[in-house]
């Protein structure tokens, strides 16, 4: 072949190369095993221990390099996935346990620990070996400016969000994303019109600055994702409100 075709044709077959790994890449799997497995928020972990469609996703993830995916909401959707996925695997590891704060590393436990779950190096993409943390904050925090994600991000325990029975997908991210929000300002939060006192998720204090930078814009924020008539006080007069924070709840979401 002529080195002039070649040179032509090289550039080519790297694109059609890197469509194919782009388009061959779903989230079936997890999605099926979702469904089977989580029931209103809460993971059947005794049933999910022996079903090896959990380890065939994530070799799938091992594999994969998300920068092919052809949508900024399709990389998401993967680091979301990736995320609850990865977190599945670490408490499965030392299962059964009463909250993932005692895991160490894989297969490891020990005292409660505020930092050491999350720093264990067991979610490979891309043939890279990352934390917990890493996906969350050094990667999507980082490039995506979307606060609801700490609503789809699921940390294994009753305060956080409730982890959906099916996985994310680009085509309805936006659609589940806000579908978490609402649900997580209805079920993790309340709200006192009345005494107009407002009750908040832990979650909204230590992420504070991805939602706002004022007790009235936090309010504000909420407020989109609530009723009408609870907003519209929330929307008015959010400097009347008074803001306490909940105890978190580290239980395993198990059923």
């Amino acid at each position: 072949m002529p080195r002039a075709l070649l040179l032509f044709l090289a550039p080519l077959w790297v694109a059609l190369t890197s469509l194919s790994a782009a388009t061959a890449f779903t989230h079936d799997t997890f999605d099926a095993l979702l469904h089977d497995h989580v029931e209103d928020g809460r993971v059947d972990y005794a049933a999910l221990r022996t079903d090896p469609r959990l380890d065939a996703y994530l070799a799938q993830l091992a594999t994969t390099d998300p920068a092919t995916l052809d949508s900024a909401d399709a990389r998401l959707a993967f680091w979301i996935n990736a995320y609850n996925a990865y977190t599945l695997k670490l408490v499965l590891s030392v299962y059964p346990i009463d909250s993932i704060k005692v895991i160490h590393g894989l297969g490891q436990t020990g005292p409660a620990d505020d930092k050491a779950p999350w720093e264990v190096p067991l979610a490979v993409v891309n043939g890279e070996a990352l934390t917990l943390n890493q996906i969350e904050h050094a990667i999507i925090r980082q490039r995506w400016d979307e606060p609801r994600i700490h609503f789809a991000l699921v940390c294994a325990a009753l305060s956080c969000a409730q982890l959906r029975a099916e996985a994310y997908s680009a085509a309805q991210l936006e659609t589940q994303l806000q579908q978490q929000a609402e649900w997580f300002f209805a079920h993790r939060n309340t709200f006192d019109p009345r005494r107009r006192q407002a009750a908040l998720s832990q979650l909204l204090n230590w992420y504070r600055a991805d939602f706002a930078t004022t007790d009235a814009e936090l309010l504000r924020y909420a407020a989109q994702f609530l009723p009408d008539d609870l907003a519209k006080s929330l929307r008015q007069n959010p400097g009347k409100w008074k803001i306490t924070y909940q105890p978190y709840d580290w239980t395993l979401n198990a059923q």
